[in-house]
């Protein structure tokens, strides 16, 4: 049986290290390798449907810019020497086939395909304009080597993840997104028969309590394919927030019982959300209503002009 990507990728890396280490001697210990940012494979969720594209035994090698830039030509040569096959399996590793996405990459050029920028963040318009999903496919999936340790340095101070006030800014947001769509427009839109309002409103309120439990669990939510199945993995509230998505995506709208139970399973999801909330001293607020907690968790903002932002934004 066939392992999952990113083992097949340790594998392959660690049978391919000797030769590397031959061939680049000075290039290998200021660089990097691993297995990250985009594909199931980083994330651990590739499956046999995975197989049909962009999957296979390869990794990444993470090298300084300029060393990429002024040895590429003999880093090709070493690459070109890996075996074409590995463990049954055609190898990635060949210019035609790394899409991008494995092979030898720039260190810093990596993170800034991502964050755009080729530094961590360093003020909270910086980390705000990130969207959450590339924070995490810059630190997902893991490091195989870094004996330079610049890669790895750059990675964990992304993985310590937003300043709190950025934490509290985007909580806000989501706590007010969640009761607008969810414990207001929903319930409204099935009292009005309008079955195209209400699958936006469960749309809306999903994609921001998908958020929400990311943000409270301090993990930065993948893309939005592979959201609802990693919150699965996270503590309260993430799942329930799975299973209460997958019941709004098997609700029929034009049905009135399947539509109040779609309601309460929200207003039960909002609950534990504001549970989270007071057992973290977010907010103090009784009850439910999202819409109340919102502008009590943006009040505990330190930064002024953060603190100023429209409640409802990032």
């Amino acid at each position: 049986m066939i392992s999952d990507g990113l083992s097949l990728s340790r594998r392959f890396f660690e049978a391919s290290r000797p030769l590397l280490m031959e061939h680049l001697p000075d290039i290998m210990p200021r660089s990097a390798a691993g297995l990250a940012g985009e594909g199931s494979d980083c994330l651990g969720f590739d499956d046999a449907f995975s197989r049909d594209h962009d999957w296979g035994p390869g990794f990444c090698l993470w090298i300084p810019d300029e060393m990429l830039r002024s040895h590429l030509d003999r880093i090709e040569d070493a690459l070109a020497a890996l075996p074409s096959d590995f463990e049954g399996l055609p190898s990635r590793m060949a210019p035609g086939r790394r899409m991008g996405r494995v092979g030898p990459l720039p260190l810093k050029g990596f993170y800034r395909r991502f964050l755009g920028m080729d530094h961590v963040p360093a003020t909270w318009r910086e980390w705000l304009s990130i969207p959450e999903y590339h924070l995490c496919s810059c630190t997902n999936g893991a490091v195989f080597m870094d004996a330079g340790g610049e890669f790895s340095a750059f990675r964990n101070a992304l993985l310590a993840y937003y300043p709190e006030d950025v934490r509290r800014k985007k909580i806000a947001a989501r706590c007010m997104i969640m009761a607008q769509a969810g414990q207001y427009n929903l319930p409204r839109s099935l009292q009005r028969g309008d079955v195209a309002a209400a699958m936006l409103a469960a749309a809306r309120f999903a994609e921001a309590a998908l958020s929400m439990a990311f943000l409270l669990n301090r993990r930065y939510m993948p893309f939005y394919k592979w959201a609802c199945r990693m919150t699965e993995t996270l503590p309260a509230p993430g799942p329930r927030t799975a299973t209460t998505l997958r019941l709004l995506a098997r609700t029929p709208w034009d049905s009135r019982e399947h539509g109040e139970e779609a309601v309460q399973a929200i207003e039960e999801l909002c609950a534990e959300v504001a549970a989270e909330l007071r057992r973290q001293s977010l907010c103090a607020i009784d009850g439910n209503w999202l819409w109340e907690a919102g502008p009590a968790v943006q009040k505990s903002v330190t930064d002024p002009e953060l603190r100023r932002r429209n409640v409802m934004e990032d």
